[in-house]
């Protein structure tokens, strides 16, 4: 038995020895995650967990006075509030600051509760309390459920990736102090006032309905509440049971102007002007020039639609518009008028004057003077309308093609009106001005079809007070590139008549001081 316990001994140490010799686990070798790595992937699976839980449970069902609507919390960078009017188009407001997007589906219109309300119209007079009731019960009933599903989404997420209870947890405990932080940043953000300038896209017959009236939004500055219920009152009235949409019934006390400018040749924009003519039932179109693309006679047959738009048409020259093509329309009556040189027109109640563009560069080819030739026609224009507020008879709008021009008129008149620069602006100038430039309402003519996307057509609805002829509200409208069925349409105030606003005082009858504007096109 010794020889054999003598090489198994043997081998014993044998394998001893290879076993010391053996490198450590390589696992040994791999560091330990780096913290910021760890809190950075913790923070990953929270959010992908809560906005999992938000996605699945995340919503609830509430009536809100006759509709019945589906509340929903997204994230999202800005914040804000959706109203999805299906099947008319989305209503965006303003009235938060977060990281969370409360969107709002009016799924259906209640037949009962309508009836209800058809029957009884007493009731009406306390709609707005309901809905307030209503809205505040089902933002309540949706703060609960968001907590519950951001925790159990960021909970459940974090075990399946860690698959540690404690990991889990934590993981839950954040999603529910994020979401708690982002609700206190809602809640500090808070805007009521958003109601006043919602933003709407969708069916373009449906804008005025669904936007409502200017007159009565700005002088009801008991804001929230009352806007609110106006709101609900327009989106049940467009599910009236006929299913047929109501017209629209602009307030007496305002009027309407709608503003266009550089149509360039584009023959749908005067089906855009006729459509907004109709649905907004607007006094007078004022078009701030470049209606041609190289004032040819030959172009001159595009601008016969112009009688037959709906409304009288004040029109001033651009620097695509020749002499030729101001003399067509001079010549075209039917309600058109041709504004040069200072002239001054009363139409729909409003006091107009305007100068047209002193330079005519339909191409390249064509020597280009630069700003001090539009300086100069701007200062001019400041002089006549100073002449005919001496003789009695003040201007309301200064119309001009080129934005420096325009900001000429500074403290002559409360509103000056421009195109050229193809983007929508307003600006208020150094003396109370409010300068209001214009998109391009052709779509900038065939150069639209030279990028990728086509540029958008654009347009502005003015809404002018009947007895100060000041300027209350505007709506700024955009259609898809050479589109004709889907707006997007955002309301803006006028700062003074912002609720608790003092109103601005009148613009100075003395020498307006230059003020730069925007080179164009």
């Amino acid at each position: 038995m010794a020889p054999l316990r003598r090489p198994r001994a043997a081998a014993l140490a044998v394998v001893r020895r290879v076993r010391a010799r053996r490198p450590p686990p390589a696992t040994a070798l791999v560091p330990p995650p780096h913290p910021f790595a760890r809190a950075l992937g913790l923070v990953a699976v929270v959010l992908l967990g809560a906005w999992l839980g938000l996605l699945v449970v995340g919503s609830v069902r509430t009536p809100v006075g006759p509709m019945d609507t589906r509340m929903t919390l997204r994230p999202s960078v800005s914040g804000g509030t959706k109203i999805d009017v299906a099947p008319l188009g989305a209503l965006e407001l303003d009235s938060h600051r977060a990281p969370l997007r409360l969107d709002v589906d009016l799924d259906r219109l209640d037949p009962v509760r309508s009836q209800a309300l058809v029957a009884n119209p007493e009731r009406i007079s306390g709609l707005q309390d309901e809905i307030n009731r209503d809205v505040r019960d089902g933002v309540a009933d949706l703060a609960v459920r968001s907590c519950v599903a951001v925790v159990s989404g960021a909970t459940a997420l974090g075990l399946v990736v860690y698959r540690r209870p404690r990991r889990a947890l934590a993981a839950g405990g954040l999603a529910l102090v994020l979401l708690a932080g982002s609700g206190g940043v809602a809640y500090a953000s808070w805007n009521p006032k958003s109601v006043l300038e919602p933003r709407f896209s969708g069916l373009l017959s449906s804008a005025p309905s669904v936007v409502g009236n200017a007159r009565s939004i700005v002088a009801e500055f008991d804001v929230y509440q009352k806007e609110l219920a106006r709101l609900v009152t327009n989106v049940t009235k467009l599910y009236d049971a006929t299913s047929t949409l109501p017209a629209y019934r602009p307030d007496p006390g305002t009027m309407r102007v709608l503003h266009v400018s550089d149509i360039h040749l584009n023959p749908a924009s005067w089906h855009v002007v006729r459509s907004l003519v109709e649905q907004y039932d607007i006094d007078v179109i004022i078009d701030s020039g470049d209606t041609m693309d190289h004032g040819s006679a030959a172009e001159n047959a595009f601008l016969d639609p112009i009688p037959d738009l709906g409304a009288p048409y004040v029109w001033v020259r651009g620097n695509h518009d020749s002499m030729a093509t101001q003399r067509y329309l001079e010549r075209m009556g039917g309600g058109v008028h041709v504004l040069d040189e200072g002239r001054a027109v009363t139409v729909g109640g409003l006091r107009i004057a305007g100068w047209g563009d002193p330079q005519f560069t339909p191409d390249r080819s064509a020597e280009n003077d630069g700003d001090p030739a539009e300086v100069l026609a701007g200062a001019r224009l400041a002089s006549k309308i100073r002449d005919q507020r001496a003789a009695g008879t003040p201007v309301d709008i200064a119309v001009a093609h080129n934005p420096v021009a325009a900001a000429e008129t500074d403290g002559t008149v409360p509103l000056a009106l421009a195109g050229h620069i193809h983007k929508q602006r307003t600006e208020i100038l150094k003396r109370g001005t409010r300068l209001r430039i214009e998109g391009s309402t052709g779509g900038s003519g065939l150069r639209a079809v030279e990028g990728k996307k086509p540029d958008p057509v654009e347009a502005s609805v003015l809404y002018l007070d009947r007895d100060t002829r000041r300027i209350q509200a505007w709506d700024e409208i955009r259609l898809g590139g050479l589109g004709l069925t889907t707006a997007e349409v955002s309301r803006h105030l006028a700062d003074e008549n912002e609720p608790g606003a003092h109103p601005s005082p009148e613009p100075s009858s003395g020498s307006p001081a230059p003020s730069p504007a925007p080179s164009g096109r």
